[in-house]
């Protein structure tokens, strides 16, 4: 297994340009698959459920950097933020409110991605696209001032028409855009983190800084 993580990776990398961040989706994934990703050169995993984030981050070398991706609670934000580089799934006004007034106690900044919702489907998550742009026209991000506002995050459509994807990673990119030209956008505002193991490729085509990919990295069915 350690030979085909190496191997996978080394393919990944040779399709993912200078600039842009590797990100391995490490959840689920045992303790050694994720320990195999790090022997070949990994540095940036990716967790969704607080409490394996914890147990992985207590067990794994201490200079990888985690990021969060899932529907975070605000319940569960200690057992989140002291231990991520970057949370890429803030989803809604509340959550924010929350880990503002977290971190504020807790002397934290945190490095978040908004979350936006381009695909053609009601169960993602995130801010609308209007959602988005009234949020950074409206200069919003400045009511948290523990929070590092680096970019936008969302998911594609979960189909198999390249056209549909491509469609929804263009709508993402046009947002990144739009925000990136504000006046008074975030300071941090670098990051745009679209594409996943069976799209990566599409979404580089679109400007993705950030991608996150899991079962292309671990699995030997990938490219077969």
């Amino acid at each position: 297994m350690k030979d085909i993580i190496a191997a996978n990776i080394k393919r990944i990398r040779q399709n993912i340009p200078d600039g842009v961040k590797y990100v391995v989706v490490s959840k689920f994934r045992p303790l050694e698959q994720l320990q195999a990703a790090y022997d070949a050169g990994e540095r940036l995993f990716a967790e969704s459920r607080p409490a394996e984030l914890v147990q992985k981050v207590a067990a794994l070398p201490q200079d990888i950097q985690w990021h969060f991706i899932g529907h975070l609670q605000t319940n569960k934000l200690k057992m989140v933020l002291p231990h991520c580089s970057l949370v890429q799934s803030v989803d809604s006004v509340h959550l924010m409110e929350a880990m503002e007034k977290y971190c504020e106690a807790n002397a934290l900044h945190v490095d978040i991605l908004m979350e936006v919702h381009v695909a053609k489907e009601e169960a993602k998550q995130g801010f609308s696209p209007e959602e988005c742009l009234e949020f950074y026209r409206n200069e919003s991000w400045k009511a948290f001032p523990h929070l590092n506002f680096c970019g936008l995050m969302a998911m594609a459509s979960f189909t198999d028409d390249t056209g549909r994807i491509e469609a929804d990673f263009a709508l993402a990119k046009e947002l990144y855009d739009n925000v990136c030209a504000m006046p008074c956008r975030p300071p941090h505002f670098t990051e745009l983190s679209i594409g996943m193991s069976q799209d990566y490729t599409l979404a580089i085509k679109h400007g993705s800084t950030m991608v996150r990919v899991g079962s292309a990295t671990f699995e030997d069915t990938m490219f077969k």
